[in-house]
């Protein structure tokens, strides 16, 4: 079946418009064309990779000690989330009943009224269809949020503020740019597949959590680097096919929108990828995989909010200054002294910031209209001298900004206060690591060896007693962990080139030669 006019390719009837229809009597698919379901249902779990994709990810840029902690965080977020949506979350971020502009009401509680009706989102596909591919969006922006806790958090306090987080920020911010009645959708805010409710949420969110969780020991952080890049580079891979149908599947339907958005996709992140690689060749004069790996996930999150608006000829512009901006926001964290550990605000936040940035200039109604239905329905932007959606752009980021990085400080405060569930381990956990202090498990063990490898010394030909009393000072290959077992300073942290207060996260340390040559010429 096709159509070729302006709208779904059935025009719903009202009939039991709360459900759309009695299944009893009735066929309820007749609303809809079973390709447009089922590529929805595609991309939903395309979005769903997208977690264990940012666990693989956390986990190669952790030390080797904390990695699986950053798997099991990713994973355990994504089990709150399905409860919590199917719960309340659901309801709460686009229920079409209520009308205050800030927040949906409980009538789709448990997915009450949650079945054929055309969803809030597009007439193409069923409400259940939506309710489900939103749940996948919710989960990952809270998988994204997690990676807050790299290397000193504890993990259930964490589970306890996704929870809390998903309903009292994500939820306001989806309905206001996503909702039937929301303040900012009823507007004409430019929002296609998430720069508000997913990436500015998810990095400004991060960014407080960090500020509550506070910096890692500096004593440990000497001569850190991310401990497998094979892993961080797989879990990029996944991210990529996952945006596909994140940034794809927001067309909610198999259309030319869809196709649009894909290739703008694909244009933004690898123009933000080779703009990333060249800015840190610059610096260390080598070519760097994480760098790419930074630069494509930025161009990702930048084309998020923009690949259904804009034309692709922008989209390369896109590209080239999101990779210019992220790059160098990666050095905020430092000038504001919060241990974002996996640049989370700068590689989500900022960039979904530009994104929204993007639409209120280069937006254009063609683009728009590809999806069928909103065929001249949506002015562009700027090059459409629509003049006013800048403005409407700048107070929506400011607007979702404000609130996700506000709030989310004020859940992580009350939560730390909480007997039993202090957010952060103790200093002897974080030297042991989050694997052997938080779960029973380890992302590597070593058969007869002691976990910690660098305890291991060869046997002798001819072992005696000695040979099991190791000294304490000599069970560590790295010098200056020896000596903070015995009680003593890092001798070498005057002599390395740090002055203690640099390379406190993962994203200043994937520079950190291009950063200690710097500090020497300076």
């Amino acid at each position: 079946m096709s159509y070729s006019w302006v709208g779904p390719p059935t025009e719903f009837n009202g009939t039991n418009s709360d459900i759309g229809g009695n299944s009893h009597t009735e066929n309820l698919n007749q609303w809809f064309q079973s390709g447009d379901q089922a590529y929805i249902l595609v991309a939903s779990a395309m979005v769903l990779i997208m977690v264990p994709g940012l666990g693989f990810l956390y986990s190669g840029l952790a030390r080797r000690k904390s990695a699986l902690s950053m798997i099991w965080a990713c994973m355990a977020s994504s089990t709150v989330i399905t409860f919590q949506w199917y719960f309340w979350g659901y309801s709460l971020g686009f229920s079409s009943y209520a009308t205050n502009g800030f927040i949906g009401d409980l009538k789709k509680f448990g997915l009450m009224n949650t079945l054929a009706a055309p969803s809030p989102g597009s007439p193409l596909i069923p409400d259940l269809l939506y309710a489900f591919y939103q749940m996948q969006f919710c989960a990952v922006t809270a998988a994204i949020v997690v990676g807050a806790i790299a290397e000193r958090g504890r993990l259930i306090p964490a589970m306890v503020f996704i929870f809390f987080w998903a309903t009292i920020v994500y939820c306001p911010i989806a309905y206001w740019g996503w909702g039937a009645n929301g303040w900012a959708f009823s507007w004409g805010v430019l929002d296609y597949a998430g720069g508000g409710p997913v990436e500015i949420c998810s990095g400004m969110s991060a960014l407080a959590y960090s500020m509550i969780l506070g910096r890692r020991q500096e004593k440990m952080m000497l001569n850190f680097r991310p401990h497998n890049v094979s892993l961080i580079t797989l879990g990029t891979v996944l991210l990529w096919f996952g945006w596909l149908g994140f940034n794809g599947g927001s067309a909610f339907g198999a259309n030319l929108r869809a196709t649009m958005a894909c290739w703008n996709s694909n244009l933004t992140a690898m123009f933000a990828a080779v703009t990333w690689v060249l800015l840190d060749w610059r610096l260390a004069r080598k070519w760097s995989m994480v760098g790419w790996c930074s630069g494509t996930i930025s161009g990702l999150v930048a084309a998020t909010p923009a690949s259904g608006f804009v034309t692709p000829w922008s989209s390369v512009a896109l590209g080239i200054v999101t990779g210019i901006v992220c790059n160098f926001a990666t050095k905020i964290k430092f000038w504001i002294k919060i241990d974002d550990a996996m640049d989370v605000f700068a590689e989500h936040g900022v960039a979904g910031m530009i994104g929204l940035f993007w639409n209120g200039i280069f937006a254009a109604s063609y683009v728009i209209g590809l999806d069928g239905v909103n065929t001249g329905a949506v002015d562009g932007g700027w090059i459409e001298h629509n003049w006013k959606q800048m403005y409407m752009q700048i107070a929506y980021i400011a607007a979702t900004t404000g609130w996700a990085f506000c709030i989310s400080a004020l859940i992580a405060f009350i939560i730390n206060k909480i007997p039993g569930l202090h957010l952060r381990a103790s200093e002897e956990a974080e030297l042991l690591g989050m694997d052997d202090d938080q779960l029973g498990e380890f992302a590597y063990d070593y058969v007869e060896v002691r976990r910690d490898y660098l305890a291991w010394t060869p046997a002798k030909d001819q072992p005696d007693a000695a040979d099991h009393q190791i000294p304490q000072g000599e069970r560590h290959g790295i010098p200056a962990h020896s000596q903070m077992l015995e009680g003593k300073a890092p001798s070498d942290a005057s002599s390395s080139g740090h002055d203690g207060n640099e390379h406190t996260g993962i994203g200043g340390d994937r520079h950190a030669v291009a950063y200690e040559k710097r500090e020497r010429e300076g």
